[in-house]
């Protein structure tokens, strides 16, 4: 699990050098003093021993959404749920799983991607008694 970590580690942070491109950026929103950094992706971008350990499905029509919540510098724990829509309003729900490792928490989830579409996110993060809303659209390409 710690390759997962890494990989993870590593796209947020390798996004985040590519700010402006947004379809492939990672993006953040900040409340109060806590900041929720997340980014979606094609599973195919997964090594197959990665999707392996994180238990996700290593296709071309699988998208894995990261989230991961920051204050003071460090890695938070909080309660996340979602959902994604189509163009057509069909909600999927958002299963995410918890990977805790290294001194860094992330949390993953999976959802079809079964043509090229522009998707709407909506992410719930609480932590404590707050609950905060994220909510945006990203275009998807099913993957090679």
């Amino acid at each position: 699990m710690g390759r997962l970590a890494l990989f993870l580690l590593t796209a947020c942070l390798s996004v985040t050098a590519m700010a402006a491109d947004v379809i492939k950026g990672e993006r953040q929103e900040t409340f109060g003093d806590m900041t929720v950094h997340y980014n979606t992706f094609n599973s195919t971008y997964l090594t197959p021993d990665i999707a392996k350990s994180a238990e996700l499905i290593r296709s071309k029509n699988q998208g894995v959404i990261n989230i991961s919540v920051i204050k003071d510098g460090k890695p938070q724990m909080a309660q996340v749920s979602g959902s994604v829509k189509d163009l057509t309003s069909q909600s999927v729900p958002l299963i995410f799983k918890q990977i805790t490792e290294q001194g860094a928490v992330y949390y993953i989830a999976q959802y079809p991607v079964p043509q090229q579409e522009t998707r709407t996110f909506e992410i719930k993060v609480q932590t404590g008694d707050k609950i905060n809303t994220i909510n945006f659209n990203q275009e998807l390409f099913p993957g090679e």
